[in-house]
């Protein structure tokens, strides 16, 4: 079936400017985004970016019509690439889908053929949609922490922003490999969820207003950062000589009010994690996902939810209503 008909949840431009209008819709594949390779999607993840995009905030999507969901795990239907076979099991997270053209909260999805990876051996369609960028994420910025030469003998981790998908991945992975795992968090009931993560403590984050000095009592061996501004500059300046801190997220702010200092009397380094890495690297950590990185606690982390419900669960994780990782199922 080369167009079929099927449901969709786009996103249309607001007038006067108002925020985009999200209704459901039924497409034929001609209405996607130029592709090579057509995929029925299985399950699509929520994430902090698409529920942004939905608000209409942070200019995210420029061009409309457009359906969002900026991951998907899906099924080939049929693809212009040899190595992509019908009925193969696939992954598809960053290049843009979603947001530069059509992503997965839909019944079918077409990109070009270099965006798509193969599921390696071991992980279902709903546990890579539950990892998604956000699994990506968490053990890419593992992956490069221990490239820097993080070990669990060093001492303990602090993860940021612990009850987001991210968070949540990145507790299990390090608690499977080792680790004393400190979680951060700000939702005092979400304590008993991020200990049954493999959190060994939960902590409050520092007082936004608390002076933030160059250097403090030094605690952490690493630092999984999901919030930036002062969380981030406070965790900095508690961080252990040679330690290693991995930032990917702003939802704290993206100044980050912090020194030198950390870096050259510590040692400390700072790791920016760019989720969109080229598909080399992208092939390296989703199989170290289905290895040595596996989670074991994704049915703690997962939410599955009906398409239907899509708006009211976006708009829910702006308000701070949501923990771990929801996914829409489409087949």
């Amino acid at each position: 079936m080369d167009n079929p008909s099927f449901q969709a949840y786009r996103l249309h431009a607001g007038t006067d400017g108002a925020p985009p209008e999200g209704r459901f819709e039924t497409l034929s594949a001609d209405a996607l985004s130029a592709g090579d390779t057509l995929i029925k999607v299985a399950y699509a993840g929520l994430n902090y970016k698409d529920a942004l995009a939905q608000a209409g905030r942070g200019n995210i999507i420029r061009q409309y019509p457009r359906i969002g969901g900026i991951d998907l795990s899906g099924i080939v239907v049929h693809s212009a690439a040899p190595a992509l076979a019908p009925g193969q099991e696939v992954v598809v997270h960053g290049f843009g889908i979603g947001v530069d053209c059509d992503g997965g909260y839909a019944e079918y999805a077409r990109v070009p053929h270099e965006w798509v990876l193969p599921l390696p051996a071991g992980i279902s369609l709903r546990d890579a949609a539950v990892l998604g960028a956000a699994g990506y994420t968490a053990a890419l910025s593992l992956h490069w922490m221990e490239h820097c030469g993080l070990t669990p003998d060093q001492g303990e981790v602090l993860v940021t922003g612990a009850t987001g998908g991210v968070a949540g991945v990145a507790i299990d992975i390090l608690s499977q490999r080792g680790y004393r795992v400190c979680a951060m968090s700000g939702k005092p009931d979400a304590a008993a969820y991020l200990r049954s993560l493999g959190a060994q403590e939960v902590i409050a984050p520092p007082d936004p207003a608390a002076a933030i000095k160059p250097l403090m009592s030094a605690r952490w061996a690493g630092v999984v950062d999901s919030v930036g501004g002062s969380v981030l500059a406070h965790a900095l300046a508690s961080t252990r000589p040679d330690g290693v801190a991995a930032a990917f997220g702003n939802a704290g702010g993206a100044e980050l009010p912090t020194s030198v200092i950390p870096f050259i009397l510590r040692g400390v380094k700072l790791l920016g994690i760019n989720a969109n890495s080229p598909m080399p690297l992208r092939s390296q950590v989703w199989n170290k996902l289905a290895t040595e990185y596996r989670p074991a606690r994704l049915d703690l982390i997962a939410r599955v939810i009906e398409p239907r419900e899509l708006p009211q669960a976006l708009a829910a994780m702006l308000e701070r209503g949501s923990i771990g990782r929801s996914v829409a199922r489409f087949s």
